[in-house]
């Protein structure tokens, strides 16, 4: 009933943990069978190891949870050597999330990917573009193609390009992308945010700004998650606040293919479990046999 193909690949249910809210998949295992997910997107990994920003790194908000984790990983190659196989042996389908500040650690980091029995690389354009002042290289088409091109020129895996909502080119940003051969879209990553400690005066994060997730975002990337699914004709994994299975409906019914669930595996680490059989039992309320009936219906 729920088995979702994307890009060609089939996922037993259009659920899959969201990239830096379920680390590799290890520590939720205690908690929830992880082959009934339909996939899990690895915590973001880069060529080089990083050892995370300074200071305060996450901030509770009403309704929502800001984050400044500075992409925490062990490297690629650390990842590949010592997590991949369990995540390939978990049952469910593996997206790896590949980020860097440099167009070479992107196309080296999809490298070492390919040799690999991974199938998906999910692309984090949000990431800021070191050599271009900071800005992040899914803000504008031109940076997204050009991070988009040079690593399917190295890489034969699926790519879905996880794109930011902070861009005031979106739909465009998709488009290009889509134009490109991408095989997928993921979106959207988290609203750049601001939060203020009044008794110090000073930002709470070392970094001024962070990234918001969380139920508060959830009708502005559901909004955003139409827009792009009323331009593209590539599958679209929607994410942004989803907390139970009527968000993951609305994110179906607005055009997205699958959902991503994140913050709220912090909440109730059984939520995604949750959201699979709360699909299921609607859809045989509502007579509903294949989401096809509802994908994109708003």
């Amino acid at each position: 009933m729920l088995k979702t193909n994307i890009a060609g690949i089939e996922f037993k249910n259009p659920v899959i943990a969201a990239s830096g809210t379920f680390g590799f998949g290890r520590e939720f295992s205690k908690y929830i069978d992880l082959s009934r997910l339909g996939g899990i997107a690895s915590k973001g990994v880069t060529l080089k190891e990083k050892p995370g920003n300074s200071g305060i790194r996450v901030w509770e908000t009403p309704s929502g949870l800001m984050n400044s984790i500075g992409l925490q990983n062990p490297s690629v190659a650390t990842f590949i050597e010592k997590d991949l196989d369990y995540m390939l042996g978990l049952g469910t389908e593996v997206l790896i999330n590949l980020g860097g500040n440099t167009l070479e650690d992107y196309v080296e980091g999809a490298k070492l990917i390919e040799n690999t029995d991974a199938k998906i690389i999910e692309l984090n354009i949000s990431c800021p573009n070191i050599e271009e002042g900071g800005k992040s290289f899914g803000m504008v088409c031109n940076d997204a193609v050009t991070v988009l091109r040079a690593v399917k020129e190295v890489s034969t895996k699926k790519i879905f390009v996880k794109l930011t909502p902070n861009s005031g080119e979106l739909v465009d940003v998709a488009v290009a992308c889509e134009r490109e051969g991408a095989d997928a879209i993921s979106m959207v990553n988290t609203f750049n945010a601001l939060a203020i400690d009044i008794y110090r005066r000073k930002p709470v994060f070392n970094n001024i700004t962070a990234g918001l997730s969380g139920p508060a975002i959830k009708p502005i990337a559901l909004r955003m998650v139409r827009d792009v699914a009323k331009a593209v004709n590539i599958p679209i994994i929607g994410m942004g606040g989803i907390c139970d299975y009527k968000d993951a409906i609305e994110f179906i019914m607005a055009g997205a293919t699958a959902v991503e669930v994140g913050t709220y595996n912090f909440v109730n680490t059984h939520a995604m479990i949750d959201i699979i059989e709360g699909m299921e039992e609607f859809m045989k309320e509502q007579k509903i046999s294949s989401l096809e009936e509802i994908r994109g219906i708003i």
